[in-house]
């Protein structure tokens, strides 16, 4: 018989390096998850990813027992260390923060495409150029 699903939750946490202090211990233990325990099996499943932010979605089951499935890291992580800027832009309308190229976005759409709601690459691609843009991020050609 199969377990019984009584809470789904996402988290983004450094790969290899998640600590249970705050923010991510009192958002674990609020859901009901041991915190040592998550964190000791999140790092030894990213320890290859060595501090890149990655998302994680949290499976709690009846039992108290839980499941995580890894994602990649979100577009606004992996634009901002494209572009080499620190955040984005409080008002991407009129001030730009930084670009990025074509070979850029593709790169980035390729690494995001299993967790984006894309079939193709291109589609992939116009995805985080649409994210780039309303972080302020302009893409160029090239």
């Amino acid at each position: 018989m199969a377990k019984r699903i009584e809470k789904q939750f996402k988290i983004t946490a450094p790969g290899g390096q998640a600590t249970p202090a705050p923010p991510l211990g009192p958002a674990l233990g609020a859901n009901g998850v041991n915190p040592g325990q998550f964190i000791q099996a999140f790092n030894e499943r990213t320890k290859d990813l060595n501090g890149k932010v990655v998302g994680c979605l949290i499976t709690i089951y009846h039992d108290r027992s839980f499941e995580f499935e890894i994602k990649s890291s979100p577009a606004s992580v992996l634009i901002k260390t494209a572009a080499g800027v620190e955040k984005g832009s409080g008002t991407p309308n009129t001030v730009k923060v930084g670009q990025i190229t074509k070979e850029q976005v593709k790169s980035i759409a390729e690494e995001k495409l299993s967790d984006l709601n894309a079939g193709t690459i291109d589609s992939a691609m116009r995805i985080i150029e649409g994210t780039a843009r309303s972080m302020g991020v302009t893409v160029v050609e090239g």
